[in-house]
């Protein structure tokens, strides 16, 4: 967890507004497997789990064929964002205020801002 403004807001794990905090890569990765049909945050040569393989590699209309093909050629990941969902945590950013109901709205890093918020990470473990 991190917080540009104060840190007596991540000693005390408080959940502000722009708080940096690290979440679990799963559910991000099986709707991008679901939805291009590609694998994601997978080593090279790694051989997938037969549910995997299922996802990736089910039958598929001709039609349906198509659209994944046009979603495929547009299907980039950042290489960045790559190496966080194989290490299976992603850092998020919380866009809205939580309030008393628990809940908090947010983006998932990339980019520039993965780069600044990875050093400032970086230099505070020192």
């Amino acid at each position: 967890m991190y917080h540009p403004s104060n840190n007596e807001l991540v000693r005390t794990k408080t959940l502000t507004r722009s708080t940096i905090v690290q979440i679990d890569a799963v559910p991000f990765r099986q709707w991008y497997e679901s939805y291009y049909a590609l694998p994601l945050g997978r080593k090279k040569g790694v051989k997938l789990t037969e549910a995997e393989e299922g996802v990736l590699n089910r039958k598929r209309s001709g039609r349906s064929e198509k659209k994944i093909a046009v979603k495929q050629r547009r299907a980039k990941v950042e290489q960045g964002l790559e190496e966080q969902f194989q290490a299976g945590r992603v850092l998020a950013c919380i866009s809205s205020k939580p309030g008393q109901c628990g809940r908090c709205d947010g983006y998932v890093l990339e980019g520039k801002e993965l780069d600044f918020y990875m050093k400032k990470i970086k230099q505070k473990k020192k």
